[in-house]
């Protein structure tokens, strides 16, 4: 459609005058939207009470799993309500792998677009959901059209970001992936606010919170969208020289591997069981972390040496509080290890990033059930924040370890095939953590102890992850693309040469970008972002009172 047109790629390709550094900032708008997806856990309880509002109104014992799908007048439980995460990430790994070759060729703009209208669409339909106490439809909506759209937004600014950046690759990807880990930090607290204003007596708030953040999600998305430009083919920073040989780096390529072929290639699967076994530990430790810390710690949280088990009502609120703050303090060094762990290994390469990963992580999970017994709090604590900071920098280096390997020309469609191990880990990591426990508890062991296991197996998964690290080398010739299939995928892919660039109406101008054109536009996705930093923050200063 004609109208249409300024979605296509031709369309977006940047002109002499571009500001390079308005990129992030249009990628950060998508990930701080979609990232929400990590802070859904916010719903689960009012949701959990939908009909009852007070209190939930329970199901009856004989009712089936299907009865209670399609069932008006009980309660869901939690445990079907956080079937949502695992359609979450399915969703996104899948969706990446399949649309990231369209992707390439279709441009992030239109990717970026998509991405806001399944998402958005997606909260709009589990609205609908919530309205007719329908969970099947919340299931569609968030879960499998939103997963969609997490997907498309997930990958969208990856290749672009690393084609204008092939300076710092991975300083570039970090920024824009920070912004998933922090969605929940923005997203949660103004879920939490929107749905005490739209409580009544009739509704505990969801539905219409739902309307409300698509609206506003939409917004961000679609301008994040819009913003996006593609850099020329050949396009590079003034005065930078590729470090292709330089100091010895074979690691990295100036060459390109086409995406259809990276199923057949030794070093993708090793990079999938890289970030698959980084991504399963990491991601049990999330799930675990507030019981983890109040069932091991218990009345020591608090000054006094009581079990958990042992511990009152009111106790175990205060420890639950405290508990949260771990939680906040997590995802922060989350976010923070996104960007420094991934702008380090601009210095000190992929493959070190990685070694000092599993190395640096194998001591700190075989450590942690120490700690625990010793009741070294400060370290227990200091010890997973590391974790989840490496946890944060997997996620953000391997688009970069990628680009290194197999090149930049189709790098997000192959991004985009590696995440099917994100969805993978999202189902093995708390599995076998919640299975574990489960089991350990089921025998006697006194929950306090009952995740020692747990955290040698997690090491374990480590020990697997730095084997297939060790493993990785550089992609054999026959692999890459000829000279003639480069130019033929770039044909596919639309880009133009840079000596063309602005020059044939299609690119816009060689116009100079407005410094305060820059600085609105990191001030729009900063500012949320800090005041998400904020509050968490005063959440997790609890923790060390």
């Amino acid at each position: 459609m004609a109208f249409l047109d300024f979605l296509d790629k031709e369309r977006t390709i940047a002109g002499t005058g571009f500001n390079r550094w308005l990129v992030p900032p249009a990628a950060l708008a998508i990930h701080l939207c979609i990232g929400m997806a990590y802070g859904f856990s916010v719903f689960w309880l009012p949701l959990s009470r939908a009909i009852g509002i007070k209190d939930p109104v329970a199901c009856a014992k004989e009712l089936g799993f299907f009865a209670e799908i399609f069932s008006t007048t009980c309660d869901w439980k939690i445990s079907m309500l956080g079937w949502m995460y695992t359609l979450f990430f399915v969703f996104l790994g899948s969706s990446a792998a399949i649309f990231g070759g369209w992707l390439e060729h279709a441009g992030p703009r239109k990717a970026g677009v998509v991405s806001a209208l399944c998402w958005c669409g997606g909260l709009i339909i589990s609205a609908l959901g919530v309205y007719t106490h329908q969970i099947w439809l919340m299931w569609l909506g968030s879960g499998v059209i939103g997963g969609i759209g997490l997907g498309l937004g997930y990958i969208s600014p990856v290749s672009t970001l690393i084609k204008w950046f092939p300076d710092r690759r991975g300083m570039a990807t970090g920024m824009a992936i920070m912004g998933f880990g922090g969605g929940a930090m923005i997203g949660a607290p103004l879920a939490d606010k929107l749905m005490k204003f739209f409580a009544t007596p009739a509704s505990v708030g969801v539905w219409e919170t739902f309307l409300a953040m698509a609206a506003i999600y939409f917004i961000f998305m679609i301008a994040g969208a819009l913003a996006y430009r593609v850099p020329p083919s050949g396009w590079k920073p003034a005065g930078w020289t590729p470090a292709v040989g330089k100091h010895g780096n074979a690691m990295i390529t100036n060459k390109h591997v086409h995406a259809s072929k990276v199923w057949s290639i030794p070093q993708f699967w090793l990079l999938w069981g890289v970030l698959m076994l980084n991504v399963s530990a990491g991601i049990g430790i999330i799930g675990m972390a507030s019981p983890l810390l109040q069932e091991v710690f218990g009345g020591k949280l608090l000054g006094v040496d009581v079990a958990f088990n042992d511990l009152d009502t009111v106790q175990k609120g205060q420890i639950a509080a405290i508990a949260a703050g771990f939680t906040g303090l997590l995802s922060l060094f989350n976010i923070g290890g996104r960007f420094v762990w991934a702008s380090l290994s601009d210095y000190i390469g992929r493959k070190a990033t990685y070694f000092v990963f599993f190395i640096l992580g194998f001591i700190l999970y075989a450590s942690i059930p120490t700690m625990g017994h010793r009741g070294q709090l400060a370290l227990f604590v200091g010890f997973f924040c590391i974790i989840l900071s490496m946890y944060g920098g997997g996620f953000a280096t391997i688009p970069a370890y990628l680009a290194d390997l197999f090149g930049t020309q189709m790098v997000g469609a192959i991004h985009g095939r590696l995440l099917t191990a994100w969805a993978t880990a999202g189902v093995l990591g708390p599995v076998l953590v919640n299975y574990i426990r489960e089991y350990q508890i089921a025998h006697g062991v006194p929950k306090a102890q009952a995740y020692d296991v747990t955290m040698y197996v997690l090491a374990g998964l480590i020990v697997l992850g730095l084997i297939c690290n060790l493993m990785v080398r550089p992609i054999a010739d026959k692999h890459f693309m000829t000279e003639q299939e480069l130019a033929a995928e770039r044909k596919l892919a639309h880009d133009r040469d840079a000596l063309l660039t602005g020059t044939n109406g299609l690119a816009g101008s060689n116009r100079v970008t407005s410094p305060a054109v820059t600085v609105f536009a990191w001030a729009a996705v900063g500012i949320p972002l800090a005041i998400g930093i904020w509050i968490t923050l005063q959440k997790a200063v609890l923790l060390f009172k």
